[in-house]
């Protein structure tokens, strides 16, 4: 059995231009090198499954070809395209999604909250409030309604608590 020399020069070069145009930023080339990758790939499965033979049916020949075609080779180059395919349509929508986010008469204005922040100084940023014990939380006439209720007063608990000055 021999190879086509000329054939297999053909797939490296392929897939030479195709590792060329993965490596670069645009994603339109990305998408054209992984499709030279894919096709060299197809080429070098054809190439290496051998020549030309009788079709694989039983009592069919053609030519008087001594070997019967190997339809794994076939099948997995069929597959091949059909996963390619799959790939390339979904590089083509992330392309479009990028396309649709990224055109320049964009509409949004920006946010009002956003320029504040921007725009601020620490002059301008609100001050913190001191930290209060949870007992000055609740006032004096709030603890006598919950003493009513049968409630603590004071969020330690017990009477003696809320009677206790801070």
């Amino acid at each position: 059995m021999s190879t086509n020399l000329p054939l297999l020069l053909v797939v490296g070069f392929m897939a030479a231009c195709g590792v060329y145009l993965l490596m670069e930023r645009s994603l339109v080339r990305m998408l054209f090198g992984l499709l030279l990758c894919g096709n060299a790939l197809n080429l070098m499965i054809i190439v290496v499954s051998g020549g030309m033979g009788n079709p694989p049916i039983l009592g069919r020949s053609s030519e008087n070809r001594a070997t019967d075609a190997d339809p794994l080779a076939q099948g997995m180059v069929l597959t091949a395209i059909v996963i390619t395919m799959g790939v390339a349509a979904f590089v083509l929508a992330l392309v479009y999604r990028l396309f649709v986010i990224n055109r320049d008469d964009d509409d949004v204005e920006d946010d009002v909250e956003d320029v504040k922040i921007k725009t601020g100084t620490l002059d301008t940023a609100p001050r913190p409030r001191p930290q209060r014990r949870p007992g000055h939380l609740v006032r004096h006439r709030d603890r006598r309604l919950l003493r009513r209720r049968g409630q603590p007063a004071h969020p330690r608990g017990g009477r003696r608590a809320a009677l206790r000055p801070a």
